[in-house]
């Protein structure tokens, strides 16, 4: 589904991405690992035309993305649910995950598609009404993610989803995801949770200063040494459990 060759990315002069290859395939989870400043949240950038390409090329559906606006993007079922967690605190929850259908005429089934979201994240309809300001940090994380798929994608982006989250809240939404994927939504979740992202996903990349270091199936990554070693620590057997209930 997502195609990213010889990807090279940055913002001005400074160049963050020195030729990523990567892979999306239709359905299931991809995972993109790494620590802070290893270029991961500017893939996704790149990847959603909020910064232009150096060098590469990004093809989506077999559609080249290049000169497309992110909107654009957004429209042909790519859609980003960025880090940074932007929910708009003076409108309502109900609001805010109706603003991510925007893009869309089909509003019947918009409303049915805002059904499928309480479903998902029951708390959201328990606080349709009330101020998003007022949440959680969990439940605005279930607030975003609720309305990037109001927006009907093909395929979900998402950008450290646990990030501030308490790990119990981290479980819930991981499995959540986990549901959304088997619905037929492709998913890439960009983190810095290696182990939980790897329970997560069928695959993984990790990325070191620009660079695909390491990929593999996600279940050979979680037991290699060189993965243990740099990222895991404790046992994954009480996680791996939980979240494929």
């Amino acid at each position: 589904m997502l195609q990213i060759n010889d990807v090279h990315a940055g913002y001005g002069n400074l160049k963050i991405l020195r030729g990523v290859n990567m892979q999306v395939p239709t359905g299931g989870i991809v995972t993109l690992l790494g620590g802070n400043g290893t270029g991961k949240s500017t893939l996704l950038k790149a990847v959603s035309g909020l910064i232009p390409l150096m060098e590469g090329e990004v093809l989506f559906d077999g559609v080249g993305l290049s000169g497309m606006k992110p909107h654009e993007r957004m429209r042909l079922g790519l859609v980003q649910v960025t880090q940074a967690k932007e929910a708009y605190p003076a409108m309502t929850v109900e609001e805010n995950l109706v603003l991510g259908a925007y893009t869309r005429r089909d509003r019947a089934a918009a409303a049915v598609d805002l059904e499928r979201v309480y479903e998902f994240f029951p708390v959201l309809r328990e606080r349709r009404k009330q101020l998003s300001g007022t949440l959680s940090g969990g439940e605005v994380q279930m607030l975003v993610i609720g309305r990037g798929l109001m927006a009907k994608p093909k395929m979900l982006m998402l950008d450290e989803p646990s990030a501030a989250l308490a790990p119990k809240v981290v479980l819930e939404i991981f499995s959540n995801i986990n549901r959304i994927a088997k619905t037929g939504v492709t998913i890439l979740v960009v983190e810095q949770n290696v182990r939980m992202a790897l329970i997560l996903a069928q695959y993984g990349y990790i990325i070191r200063d620009g660079v695909i270091m390491m990929e593999g199936e996600a279940k050979k990554l979680i037991s290699d040494p060189a993965v243990k070693e740099s990222f895991l620590g404790g046992s994954v057997a009480n996680s791996s459990k939980a979240l494929r209930k």
